[in-house]
């Protein structure tokens, strides 16, 4: 069993260990040794994998792979924000299935279909795992949609940061902005901003 165990890549579910041969006991006993760690109800990380400073965010991609990292989730990721999110916000499809998942502490967010991917991105959470989210622009359009329930604040800080940084890209964040039915809000903080 120790060959199977050493076989298993980095993060994995119970489905991926078992399709190779393993046990739900053997996992178990594993993780009761220290060769493993339980990341959440039915996802593995190996011990000796190499360290990652998003397990949380990692575990809820494993339990949702389609669902996308959004909000502050991914301000986090972008450094747009040093607010920490009290859960992990994934975006989903509004009529699918909304994963529940009680540890870590997950937000579930459903957004439009025919807007579900635009500005899709990703990063690698760990060495050679890549966890997808949305990109900067589309983050700072999605803060701004939801300002009301983040803050204004964060919102605006996060936009601030982004125009900050080495390649703002103003016109992508006005045709996001637009797509996403906040070309108002985002155009008016855009205009605030430049006049500073």
């Amino acid at each position: 069993m120790k060959a199977i165990s050493e076989a298993l890549p980095p993060t994995f579910t119970t489905q991926t260990a078992r399709e190779m041969g393993a046990h739900s006991r053997d996992l178990y006993a594993w993780r009761d040794n220290g060769q493993l760690v339980e990341l959440t109800r039915g996802v593995f990380r190996r011990a000796d994998a190499p360290p990652t400073s998003y397990p949380d965010v990692l575990a809820v991609s494993y339990r949702s792979p389609r669902a996308i990292l959004c909000c502050l989730s991914a301000a986090v990721v972008h450094d747009l924000t040093d607010e920490m999110p009290p859960a992990v916000q994934i975006a989903v499809p509004k009529r699918s299935h909304a994963p529940e998942i009680d540890y870590p502490p997950t937000q579930v967010l459903r957004f439009d279909e025919s807007m579900f991917e635009l500005g899709l991105s990703s990063f690698e959470a760990s060495p050679g795992e890549r966890v997808r989210l949305y990109d900067p622009a589309r983050t700072v359009v999605d803060l701004m949609r939801f300002r009301r329930r983040f803050g204004e604040p964060v919102a605006h800080a996060a936009l601030y940061r982004y125009l900050d940084s080495p390649s703002p890209r103003p016109a992508l964040l006005l045709e996001y902005a637009q797509a996403l039915n906040a070309f108002g809000p985002v155009r008016a903080a855009l205009d605030v901003m430049s006049a500073r």
